[in-house]
């Protein structure tokens, strides 16, 4: 696989979506635009009675923001919409009212940790290890917080953002409630998600999307205040503490 894409197919009430970057699963703006828009579409769709969320490949989940995108924004506003596409996505998954089961095959970064938060339920192997490194570049995890916060508490959540530079393993988010379910093998983890999805497709919609209203309530803020912590981050990207820390990221890979 070299090229990006996202993809959905739906089979017996399941509709998995499925994103893929060859940078470890990184996250730019084509592909925050096309996650939004098939989460929407699946929560609309009569056929899909539960969502299942994934990567390709084996290793990452998810790397977070594209660093080339990163270093490419040249004002403020071209910040906004980069870090709006994150809001956008946590929001469709927030709004959308079937269950979202997020298969979590390994690490996740940033923006990644923020999309392991908005589903809901996670499942993941022991390899999915997790890091907030946003202030490590000299940004912070402005628009993934509330969802991380909302899943861990606040000290798991503050802790993980103020060590930017140490990973936490999978039984960790495990603990603390990222993961529901954490496996030892990808193969236990893909049965899990399969019960589970089966499960949820002969359950009540009515029932789970009532649920889904109780589980996010306090939340109908958020179209505003993710935008407004968009604005946070697409001003902080633009100094030079934040362009010398990403470029020296970028050296590193």
């Amino acid at each position: 696989m070299d090229k990006a894409y996202v993809k959905s197919h739906i089979e017996h009430g399941i509709n998995t979506i499925e994103f893929f970057h060859p940078q470890s699963n990184s996250l730019p703006i084509k592909i925050l635009e096309e996650l939004a828009k098939e989460i929407h579409f699946a929560g609309t769709h009569d056929e899909t009675r539960v969502i299942v969320l994934q990567s390709g490949g084996e290793k990452t989940f998810c790397a977070g923001a594209s660093f080339d995108e990163l270093m490419a924004i040249k004002d403020e506003k071209e910040g906004l919409v980069f870090f709006s596409g994150f809001a956008n996505v946590i929001n469709a998954m927030r709004k959308c009212p079937k269950f979202i089961i997020g298969r979590i095959q390994g690490k996740s970064v940033g923006g990644g940790v923020g999309l392991a938060a908005s589903v809901d339920y996670a499942i993941a192997t022991n390899k999915a290890d997790i890091k907030l490194s946003e202030l490590a570049v000299g940004i912070g995890p402005f628009v993934v917080g509330p969802a991380v916060e909302r899943k861990i508490g606040i000290s798991a959540f503050s802790g993980l953002a103020i060590d930017a530079t140490t990973w936490r393993n999978a039984d960790w988010a495990r603990r603390k409630g990222l993961f529901a379910e954490m496996h030892e093998t990808v193969e236990g983890m893909d049965e899990a998600v399969n019960r589970m999805a089966n499960t949820l497709t002969n359950s009540n919609p009515q029932a789970m999307a009532a649920m889904k209203k109780i589980f996010w309530a306090g939340t109908d803020h958020w179209d505003s205040l993710l935008k407004e912590r968009a604005a946070i981050s697409g001003k902080l990207v633009l100094s030079d503490f934040t362009r010398n820390a990403i470029n020296k990221f970028k050296a590193k890979d």
